[in-house]
């Protein structure tokens, strides 16, 4: 189970992705796929979390890393490199934004 705690000041890379309606689920198993097959043996990852728009034209990612230099060493990676080029065609846009949390709140 993902937990989010501020106290340990990981950062968060948040995706927003816009699909078309025929394309959400196609990237979902490839997000699911990378993260199960590379992500998870990277140093410095620590979850990700795949969120489904209900419009069907939206997919988010929400990744923690233990920092940003865990973060940036991805991109080097080939096996990141691949599933990137992967997802390219099923992506009309992507919008990633990193984040610190300040607060996890639950009942």
């Amino acid at each position: 189970m993902v937990k989010i705690n501020p106290q340990e000041n990981h950062l968060t890379l948040i995706n927003t992705f816009t699909v078309k309606p025929e394309n959400q689920e196609a990237l979902i198993n490839l997000l699911k796929s990378a993260t199960d097959e590379v992500f998870k043996k990277i140093d410095g990852f620590i979850s990700a979390s795949i969120h489904r728009g209900v419009e069907g034209t939206k997919v988010v990612n929400y990744v923690q890393w233990q920092s940003k230099e865990h973060l940036m060493a991805i991109f080097k990676n080939p096996e990141v490199q691949k599933y990137q080029k992967q997802t390219e065609p099923l992506i009309e846009k992507v919008e990633p934004v990193t984040y610190f949390v300040v607060a996890a709140q639950e009942k």
